[in-house]
Order: structure tokens, then sequence, then C-alpha cells
């Protein structure tokens, strides 16, 4: 049967990771075709339907069709197939663009230490490269993105150059966090984020919408559209509304083809010189696992037994209190500032880093405020005059923070296949086992500490902590890299050990979670893999 789409590069998954390889493959010259199983998204369309909707979840400005099925954070049981004992909680959408359409914004590189956790500190393992291997290539994802940050903090990560431009102002409840946490163990720098703050790239400056999770409505904000379109622009094809359910496998042990299933129930057949599987770090185990036959009796690229293994979070330490001045949150980004020098030492001996974020949404990520404030306000009786006074009084003073904890890369968490469920492309859905270890429970405990020290330097009151670790959004490992075949899916280059045509860029090559959002590091990561992979269409 002869193919429907060929390529040299046929890339699955359109997100930052497959985008980014995928545009600069193509201005390569080579025919790249991407399979995504969700639509292009209109921007405006976007923005309506989240202001529209009742539940307002990072989800809730995307379709959730059928046969683009995704995880939502309010029914994470409907597509996650959960069998504890912790409850994973981090979602993505399926989109053209993937999820940066919903991302936070923040592009923080690693510190050097968390490419040598095992060496240095006995726990986990090793990344199969140093921090110098991947700095050019952090440099170029931010200049890739457009980053906005200071260059004259390195964040404990030092820099070869310059950010795009110059970094996003601080709020004024930053400062006044800041004055507060003077001569502390708390260093409070401004957070470099994937958003213009000048004309750049032919996008606009952020003007504080405050949507940017899950919509920027004027494209400030960096989305993985930018490079769909320059690698359309190259010449290549974008196949949506077409999902990848199966890899087969030629007599040479290369991938030969790739099955897929259209939105309308058509079916075909797609081929690559190289295949890039780029779909995040649940669909990719997801369709590996799923394409189990003779020679892959185990799964495609899963002679190792890591394919779905290794599940890591940022587990969030959640807490929010009542300042004694008024600090004016729901302005700007809904994040420009947080605390960095927390993120190594000798401690990770013993639990996990964590990074703090200093928010500028006030309680609505754990009581849904303002609203929230002004049913409770109102439901007290006050009304007019004094009911305005105090809503104004009490949104004014309200600050929240959370941290964004390493989690351990255990064996155990895991996504397989459920065994009866299926979706409307007629594969299982993502069974998930998830668990925390001692070292990262530690480090949750270690952080709350944080949170109480930085809470009494402001003098605030009212001061509560989420009972359980919440999501941070950033799903990681499961197709992990390595130099070792036998504990490991895919080397260096992020080539699969099994099959040499087949290649695995997202944060699910992460062999650690160390503490920074990933979305910079996967960007560095498929910078990294373009000449492996450009060299293997050649080679092929």
């Amino acid at each position: 049967m002869a193919n429907d789409i060929t390529a040299d590069v046929l890339i699955i998954g359109t997100g930052i990771a497959g985008a980014l390889a995928g545009s600069k493959l193509a201005q390569k010259g080579l025919k790249v075709a991407f399979l995504e199983s969700g639509k292009r998204i209109d921007r405006f369309d976007a923005v309506e339907k989240f202001w529209n909707a009742k539940i307002k979840v990072p989800e809730s400005a995307y379709p959730n069709d059928p046969a683009a099925e995704h995880p939502l954070t309010h029914k994470l049981n409907d597509y996650y197939q959960q069998i504890g004992p912790e409850t994973f909680k981090s979602t993505y959408i399926k989109v053209v663009g993937g999820t940066t359409w919903h991302w936070l914004g923040t592009t923080l590189r690693n510190v050097p230490a968390d490419f040598k956790l095992n060496s240095l500190y006995g726990q986990a393992v090793d990344w199969p490269f140093d921090y110098d291997a991947l700095e050019p290539f952090y440099l170029a994802a931010e200049q890739e993105i457009g980053v906005a940050g200071d260059s004259s903090e390195d964040l404990g990560s030092p820099r070869s150059g310059e950010y795009p431009m110059k970094q996003i102002p601080v709020t004024y409840l930053d400062k006044h966090v800041g004055a507060a946490l003077e001569g502390t163990r708390f260093q409070l720098r401004s957070t470099p984020q994937g958003r213009n703050s000048a004309n750049h790239a032919n996008r606009p400056p952020c003007c504080g919408n405050a949507s940017c999770i899950p919509v920027c409505p004027i494209q400030a904000k960096y989305d993985a559209t930018v490079h769909v379109r320059l690698a359309e622009e190259a010449g290549a094809v974008v196949h949506d509304e077409t999902t990848a359910t199966r890899l087969n496998l030629g007599s040479d042990g290369k991938i030969g083809s790739v099955d897929f299933r259209r939105a309308d129930g058509s079916t075909g057949t797609a081929s690559g010189t190289v295949v890039v599987l780029a779909a995040h770090a649940i669909e990719t185990p997801r369709l590996l696992l799923n394409s189990a036959q003779d020679g892959a009796e185990n799964g495609v690229a899963n002679s190792s037994d890591q394919v779905g293994r290794n599940l890591m979070d940022h587990p969030s330490k959640l807490s929010w209190a009542t300042t004694a001045e008024p600090v004016f949150p729901f302005r700007g980004p809904l994040a420009t500032s947080g605390i960095e020098n927390l993120r190594d030492g000798d401690f990770r001996k013993d639990r996990a880093a964590f990074r703090i974020e200093i928010a500028n949404d006030g309680h609505s990520w754990p009581t849904g405020a303002p609203e929230s404030t002004a049913a409770d306000l109102a439901n007290s009786g006050l009304r007019g005059a004094e009911l305005d006074a105090a809503i104004k009084d009490a949104t004014s003073r309200q600050i929240r923070i959370s941290s964004l904890v390493e989690q351990s890369p255990d064996a155990e968490n895991r996504v397989t296949l459920d065994p009866e469920k299926r979706d409307a492309n007629g594969v299982p859905l993502p069974r998930i086992h998830y668990d925390y270890s001692d070292y990262t429970l530690a480090g949750l405990a270690a952080a709350e500490e944080a949170h109480d020290e930085i809470f009494a330097a402001m003098n605030a009151s009212d001061i509560n902590h989420a009972p359980d670790a919440k999501g941070a959004g950033h799903i990681i490992g499961t197709v992990r890299m390595g130099s070792d075949a036998q504990s490991s899916v895919v080397d260096a280059d992020l080539r699969s050990f099994d099959h040499r045509n087949l290649f695995m860029l997202g944060s699910g090559t992460f062999p650690t979670s160390a503490t920074a959002n990933p979305t910079l590091t996967i960007a560095a990561l498929s910078l990294r893999a373009v000449d492996a992979i450009a060299a293997s269409v050649k080679e092929l």
C-alpha cells in the first residue's frame, strides 16, 4: 500500500519541540511533514471561548474533540486512568502549536549541578552531557523564542550572551516583596520570560492582559505557531486533525511507516527517512507502547523497558496570605519575579531543591478570587459602598506564592496502556501510576517552611498552605535520555537506541526534572538535535 504522506523528516507533534526542530530542518532544504492530532486555533475565537467559559481552567480556551481528546484540569480522571497512590495533576492540549498556547512563559535555564545530580549528591542519575554542552543552545533558544530578561543576572546559570530583549518590568507587588526580603536568605530576581517587552519578531509587547494562562490575546507571549509558520514558509506541510496511531517497523529494524487516523474517520500511512516523535511526555510513550509488534514485543524503542517510566512533574507547594499593606495584585503577566537562589546546594544530598514563584494573580489559583472574594463579602451581609470598599481592600492585599519542587525519577511512576478504555482513534487511554519519594516530600516540606519565612518577613496574616501538592503543568520523563541503552530510551542526540531513524524530542527525554520550568530546555535540546537529525537523513 502506497504511503499517503512521505517526507525526509516526518514529525509527530507541532508543539515547541517539533515546530522548532521542523522549522530548522525545513530551512536546511529537507522535506518536512507534520502529523498533528489537533486543529488550528483562531486566537480571537480562543479568547472569546475563554471569556464565555463557566469553568476557567488552562484548557478552557481550546477544543477537546473526540479525535484529539486530552486531559482536563477539572476532570483529571476522564482521560487519565489513574491507579494512584497520588493523582497526576498536570495536563496538556492537542492543537497546532501545542501546549505553548497556554504556558506561563517562564524561560529559566537549568543550573549546572542539575546535570550531575548523581555525581555531586548521590541522587537520581546524571545527564549524558554537562551544562556547558547545552549552553550555546540555551542561548540560541532564547533568541528563537524571544526572551525578555536581565542579562546581568545569570540566576545560577552562566551566560555567554544577552537576552534579545530587556526584562519585563517588575510589578508593584514584586517591589514590595523584594523590599521585605532584603537581608534575608531569599534573593528576589526578575524572571526571564518568553514574551515581548518591545516590538519583536512582528509581535507586539506585552500589555498586561493577565490571561497568559490560558491565552495571550495579542501573541506578545511566544507560542509554537511562530515556528509552525516559519516551517511552512520553508516548505513544510502540516497535516492537522491527523493522529498517529502506530509505528510500523521495517525489515531492517527502522521505522518503516506510521499509521494515522484523521478526524473524519479516514485512515492512511505516512513515512519519513527519519521519524521524530514530539508528542509530549504522555502521548509519546503511549504511541510507542501501542506499537508493540514482532521485533518489538514490549513496544517500539523499548528494549530497555524504560518507555513510559520515570514520569515526573514539579510538585508544587501552594501558599497564600493577606499582606499588612496593599500590594495591588492582578496586574501584568501572571508572574514576573521569583527566588532562584535555593535551586542548588549540599542539601540536595538529603532533599529536593525548589524555586519560588511570586505570583501576580492574588488568590485566583487557590480560591478563585477575586470573584470568590466578592461573593464571600456579599454573603457576610455587606452591600453598596461598604461592599465596594471591602472588595477593594481585600483584593489589594492578596498574595500567592508557589514552589516548584524537583521530583525524583522513579521507574514505578509510569504511563502504560489501559486494558479496557480506548479513545475515538482506537488507542488505549493512558494509565498512570504516580507517587512521591521521601526525597521529594522533604523538598515540599522545606518549601512550606520557606513560605512561612517569607510571609513573616512581610507581616502577612491569614496564612494558608494547600494540604496537597499541585501540578505545575510540567510533564517530564517517560523516554529518558542516557549513555546506556540498557537504562535509557534515547542517546544524547535524542536518537532511539533501538531504531536508528527514530528521534524523540521534548521533556519526556529529561533524565531528571531539575527545578526550572522545562520549556527553554525543551527548545535547547531540540535545537541541539537538529544537526543529528539532518545528518541521519543524509546517512539513511
